[in-house]
């Protein structure tokens, strides 16, 4: 599934190569941080969030088959510690 949501956010974004995710598994739960170039945070998100909506759409019915719960989170790298 990581690789889901690294094909779907290069597919979007201006610089493919500054894609990173990484995957954080927390019982049934599979938390996914999201990393894009400050520029392209934008075009991953989306007006009024909708293509992240989507994005958290199609992760979630991959998951759904596979019995897991998705939390996606979208940064740049600049606002991660």
């Amino acid at each position: 599934m990581r690789e889901l949501v690294e094909y779907l956010a290069k597919s979007l974004v201006e610089h493919p190569d500054h894609v990173m995710v990484m995957e954080e598994e927390k019982g049934d739960t599979v938390v996914y941080r999201l990393k894009v170039e400050p520029s392209d945070v934008g075009k991953v998100i989306g007006r009024h969030g909708r293509i992240a909506k989507a994005i958290r759409s199609i992760v979630g019915a991959a998951a759904y088959r596979l019995d897991k719960r998705v939390v996606i989170n979208i940064d740049s790298p600049e606002s991660a510690s």
